[in-house]
């Protein structure tokens, strides 16, 4: 999002959208580096501020779609405290989940005959650090492409089966109010490229 202490990145999302507006942005939520999905900014400070309030409120609502491993439950929620890394400790910490599909196929890994995964639409209610792929580690149901908290045999899986390279969460819908009109901004972000062909062998529609 913006450059900090951490990381080699050289290209930030507020940096390229101040250079391509000419004018300071303010962003107003965060994406991991690897996530995709829908970026939201300000123009000016009291925007910035009026959603920053309802995202305190925990009223702005937050969709992601996921791969994840194994069959998860139809729905579920997640309730476990993660670390903030800092002197705060442990902070609660909340996922809600709905399983949209499941994929079976027929590719031995490990010791099970056949390799299986979810597809779900995630709705984080608190906006911790890698909340949602730590939360999906933490029942065993890891992201796909995740680097991190996941697992390299499925990961490798989907590089090769797929030629997917890329960690399977996108931020597919943002809603809330907005900060002058008072009406319902409802702000989606397609998925595109490898993620958006996985997706069509979940729902039947791609080719076998």
């Amino acid at each position: 999002m913006h450059k900090g202490a951490r990381g080699a990145d050289r290209e930030f999302a507020v940096q390229m959208l101040r250079d391509q507006l000419g004018h300071k942005v303010w962003p107003l939520h965060r994406l991991d580096r690897a996530t995709s999905g829908v970026l939201l900014f300000a123009l000016d400070a009291d925007t910035a501020a009026a959603v920053g309030r309802q995202i305190m409120a925990r009223e702005v609502r937050k969709r992601y779609l996921a791969v994840a491993r194994g069959y998860t439950r139809p729905a579920g929620r997640i309730e476990y405290p993660l670390s903030t890394g800092d002197h705060r400790g442990d902070q609660p910490a909340c996922t809600d989940y709905v399983r949209r599909s499941t994929l079976e196929l027929p590719l031995p890994i490990g010791r099970y005959a056949t390799a299986r995964y979810s597809l779900l639409s995630v709705y984080p209610k608190t906006g911790r650090t890698h909340q949602i792929r730590r939360h999906f580690k933490h029942i065993f149901h890891p992201l796909i492409g995740d680097t991190t908290y996941g697992e390299g045999r499925h990961n490798r899986l989907f590089r090769e089966y797929f030629g997917c390279r890329r960690l399977l969460l996108h931020g597919v819908e943002l809603e809330l109010v907005h900060p002058w009109l008072g009406e319902i901004l409802r702000l989606q972000a397609p998925l595109t490229g490898s993620f958006r062909s996985i997706e069509e062998q979940f729902t039947g529609r791609g080719l076998q």
